[in-house]
């Protein structure tokens, strides 16, 4: 098979929307992964941010029971819901 420019062009130009469809679909696959009850959910690095703790801090809240917390898949995760609620009392 010969390949000139446009052949060549053709192909990456493939490729590159091929690899735009795949992202896309992992993005999707990440927001639905991360839902609970179709209510979104934070990871740590993603709580992190927001509050502006540090990670002992935040597993003190946990362990007082003041930041609710739900455990999928043996990582700590956060409904949106409860965090609001949290900035708004404690931060």
């Amino acid at each position: 098979m010969y390949l000139d420019r446009e052949n060549i062009y053709n192909h990456l130009v493939e490729i590159i929307e091929n690899q735009r469809r795949i992202e896309n679909k992992l993005d999707r696959l990440s927001t639905i992964r991360n839902c609970l009850d179709e209510e979104q959910l934070l990871d740590n690095q993603n709580l992190l941010m927001i509050t502006k703790r540090s990670s002992r801090t935040l597993q003190r809240y946990k362990k007082r029971g003041i930041l609710p917390y739900v455990n999928k898949d043996g990582k700590n995760l956060y409904r949106v819901s409860d965090v609001k609620k949290f900035i708004k009392e404690y931060i």
